[in-house]
């Protein structure tokens, strides 16, 4: 059973990275950083499967570095993770659970350091167990299974040094959110607790300075906007995709697609469409090196994997051709999903393990030619 806590346990994306979070079922909220969310509305949320689902920030303590998460998806499937009654004691184990630098799920195990300690004005349980970047907003469990913690922050210039925000602090926020009007986002003033509903500069209850970052959204570049239209136009919803700075990940339809921008020079569409055959590969090495015009896309092989590619200069989207190019990356799913259906069938190669096999062939006005 304990095993089944685990899935429990989500990857939150936005367009400036990653992070953690849980899934509370009493509260039908999920729980992550106040830093993870930091400047989005709006934030996607992925399990162990790779699948995605949005969600809101519906409230956030940025003081305590706590945020709540309410998805638009059904979730009472996922099994119940339970909140730990008694505090952690010194020397206990522990696990801290998420998804380090964006990695697949991880679990690290460790021990309880401190339990109480002094740090920004809360107290903090410090542990000695692996924590990185991405693991914020994870849980840190007990040997019982049970959330002793939220992963917070690691000292950059010390070893095992971790911590977490004691989740006992946790329940008065808790209880709070089941009040709330949840379609819009909520800030707790971290001087006297107050729940702010609307943009305000200055808490209505006790005064103090409300950071104007809280209220408003980080807006995205130029070219995120114009990389994200050509994503929608694939019928594919840009928020889920993103997985951090002008960087997206997604599947339009079996074929994964890879968008970033490299080096703040180049524009690149990416897709590991198949693996090469185990033998008998010499008929498709020979049609890959005489392999018709595929403009404006390539070909190419890195390791065993063969990759469909488009390169475009960030000088070439903001001329006259933007609307081409716009409509090349729009294209890309279409033809990557026929090319590796096509080398599949002519010559036994597989597909990479991002592929979902189950996804049908989109349908497109490519056509490969073999001549």
């Amino acid at each position: 059973m304990q095993e089944l806590i685990y899935h429990s346990i989500y990857k939150v994306s936005q367009a400036r990275g990653s992070g953690s979070c849980f899934y509370l079922k009493d509260y039908n909220l999920f729980v992550t950083n106040s830093h993870v969310v930091e400047g989005f509305r709006q934030v996607a949320l992925e399990d162990h499967h790779r699948n995605r689902y949005p969600a809101r920030v519906i409230l956030a303590h940025p003081a305590l570095d706590v945020a709540f998460l309410k998805a638009e998806s059904d979730f009472s499937f996922l099994p119940d993770l339970p909140l730990a009654k008694e505090e952690a004691a010194i020397g206990s184990k522990i696990r801290v659970a998420g998804y380090p630098f964006g990695m697949p799920f991880t679990l690290t195990e460790g021990t309880v350091s401190s339990p109480h300690q002094y740090m920004d004005g809360y107290y903090q349980l410090q542990t000695d167990a692996a924590v990185n970047p991405g693991n914020s907003g994870g849980p840190m469990l007990n040997e019982k299974g049970e959330v002793i913690a939220i992963t917070t922050s690691k000292f950059t210039n010390a070893d095992n040094m971790g911590f977490g925000i004691p989740i006992h602090t946790l329940f008065p926020l808790l209880e709070k959110s089941r009040n709330l009007n949840l379609e819009y986002l909520s800030i707790q003033c971290s001087c006297c607790d107050e729940i702010i509903t609307e943009e305000e500069d200055y808490c209505p209850c006790c005064g103090n300075k409300i950071p104007f970052y809280l209220f408003h959204e980080r807006p995205l570049t130029d070219i995120a906007v114009y990389c994200e239209k050509a994503i929608e136009d694939m019928g594919v919803n840009p928020l889920l995709t993103r997985i951090g700075q002008e960087n997206w990940t997604f599947h339009s339809g079996k074929s994964e697609i890879r968008m970033f921008i490299y080096q703040q020079s180049f524009l690149f569409c990416t897709s590991p469409i198949n693996t090469l055959p185990k033998k008998n590969f010499g008929p498709l090495l020979h049609y890959l090196l005489t392999v018709p015009d595929l403009a404006p896309y390539q070909i190419g092989l890195n390791g065993n994997q063969i990759f469909l590619s488009y390169r475009i200069h960030l000088s070439d989207v903001l001329s006259d051709t933007d609307r081409i190019i716009q409509k090349n990356i729009t294209q890309m799913a279409a033809r990557a999903d026929e090319l590796a259906d096509y080398l599949a069938e002519t010559y036994g190669c597989g597909f990479p393990p991002c592929t979902r096999i189950d996804q049908p062939v989109n349908n497109s006005s490519f056509s490969i030619k073999t001549e």
